[in-house]
């Protein structure tokens, strides 16, 4: 939990920013425009939100690890 706990409060507020900033029905990946339904946009980019934060969560307890 120490892990997933401020990933997940990560995820919140970067899915908050992000989608104020852009519009989930303009997504462009790849020169074609995304063919999912908002709540899946919304969804996707919060899961990937998420594991970006849990990595970078994981690797900051693995550091402190290292630390004598």
């Amino acid at each position: 939990m120490v892990v997933l706990w401020p990933a997940f409060l990560m995820a919140c507020v970067a899915t908050g920013v992000f989608f104020s900033l852009v519009d989930p029905m303009e997504l462009i990946v790849l020169d074609e425009r995304v063919q999912v339904h908002m709540l899946g946009a919304y969804t996707i980019g919060f899961l990937i939100f998420w594991v970006l934060g849990a990595f970078s969560s994981w690797l900051t307890a693995l550091l402190l690890q290292k630390i004598p």
